[in-house]
């Protein structure tokens, strides 16, 4: 059983703000292309966080390829109370999240850092590696868990960045 955690850019980082921006059918082909390799290579399980853009897309897929291959979905929020605020049409995506085949969260509420730091080992306790959309040229708050993911060792990690996005964008270029 191989278990991967999936993280990334949230949407607004991206500079995406619309559900039909043309860039989500791109990184959506791109994560496809990359799921598919993973469960080819043994992954069975793929771990989420809850956060809207790179995971939630990311979820999209994972749902579609769970139709064809025998995998299963967890969301593991860090909070109870994660994503309560968010407008109706982020609710659905949090619907979609509480949905996968196996939900939990590891704190009630929001109390102090110390929280997220331990939400954090805990992923990476309890999965085998990761898929993450991140570039240590655009740094964001995922950058912290990013340097987490990378000094663990024995944790494989497969980076999706503006470069490695740019070179696959080419070959589907070049080849249609």
């Amino acid at each position: 059983m191989t278990t991967i955690l999936i993280t990334g850019y949230k949407s607004f980082e991206l500079g995406i703000f619309q559900d039909k921006d043309p860039k989500i059918a791109v990184l959506k082909q791109v994560i496809k292309k990359d799921l598919i390799r993973f469960i080819e290579e043994g992954a069975d399980w793929f771990v989420f966080m809850g956060n809207l853009g790179f995971e939630y897309w990311a979820l999209e897929v994972a749902v579609q390829l769970k139709k064809e291959y025998n995998i299963q979905l967890a969301t593991i929020f860090p909070f109870e109370t994660h994503g309560q605020k968010w407008n109706e049409s982020n609710q659905e995506k949090l619907r979609q999240f509480k949905q996968t085949d196996f939900v939990t969260y590891t704190y009630k509420k929001y109390q102090n850092p110390n929280q997220l730091k331990s939400y954090h080992h805990f992923l990476l306790d309890n999965t085998d590696g990761a898929y993450v959309f991140y570039d240590e040229e655009m740094k964001t708050n995922l950058s912290y868990f990013s340097s987490l993911i990378s000094a663990k060792e024995g944790y494989f990690v497969t980076r999706l960045t503006f470069e490695r996005l740019n070179e696959i964008i080419q070959d589907f270029d070049d080849n249609f």
